[in-house]
């Protein structure tokens, strides 16, 4: 496992924090010497929807316009998220290693996902990795996540919801397309839970999982994060449904 470094930053847009991790992706792709764990906190409440989703057929967007919910478009995959206060975001970027490509994204995101579960377990205990890449209490889920890979790099990156408001999730979203068996066609309300833990002890255990060590983000990326937050998340081309 190379050196981790942990960085907490949160930038003053929606489309800033979400092209930050595609900035940190692609400094690590053109440097695999280092990883890197971010923390951030989602505010105000936005939407976000995978690469490839359909917003028309995720979203409620009469009910987003109708709230001044933004809706933005991130550069992984994975199904819709609503984020916002209550809701902690993580990204793990590590070099792509020959091992770790051997293994394949099925492998290498379980081995992530259970790696986090176990330290969350220190919290609460009994927290169990569902699906593809979910964690739950009992059969509720309480973090989704995606990934998104590079020829020398990877991200991994996901929420936790500890004190969200729950109930705006089912007003937001409309039922996934794409469901885990385990969901059993359950409504948000019925499926997703918040995990009883301050944020701060949230972050403290994702950093104990990577033994990271903390750091500050380069203002050269964070400059180049802001650009690219305002030239293509914010951008409707790139949001709109493809």
């Amino acid at each position: 496992m190379p050196v981790i470094d942990w960085i907490d930053d949160t930038l003053e847009t929606p489309a800033a924090n979400l092209a930050l991790d595609e900035v940190l992706l692609q400094s690590i792709d053109a440097n695999p010497t280092r990883g890197i764990l971010r923390t951030w906190s989602p505010e105000p409440y936005f939407v976000v929807v995978g690469r490839s989703n359909q917003i028309a057929t995720e979203v409620n967007e009469p009910e987003c316009q109708a709230q001044g919910v933004p809706i933005f478009r991130r550069a992984s995959g994975g199904g819709a998220v609503a984020v916002g206060p209550g809701c902690l975001a993580y990204s793990l970027i590590l070099p792509l290693t020959d091992e770790l490509r051997a293994n394949g994204v099925v492998v290498v995101t379980q081995q992530i996902m259970q790696a986090i579960a176990t330290q969350l377990s220190h919290l609460v205990p009994g927290i169990e990795v569902r699906g593809t890449s979910d964690l739950v209490i009992g059969d509720r889920k309480f973090s989704g996540n995606s990934q998104r890979w590079l020829r020398h790099a990877f991200l991994h990156h996901g929420t936790i919801l500890y004190d969200y408001d729950l109930a705006r999730i089912g007003r937001l979203l409309r039922p996934p397309s794409r469901q885990p068996d385990y969901r059993q066609q359950r409504s948000h309300e019925d499926f997703v839970t918040n995990i009883a833990v301050p944020k701060a002890s949230l972050i403290d255990q994702l950093v104990a999982a990577w033994n990271a060590q903390p750091s500050a983000c380069n203002s050269e990326l964070l400059v180049q994060a802001k650009t690219l937050g305002k030239s293509r998340y914010d951008s409707a081309e790139w949001t709109r449904d493809r």
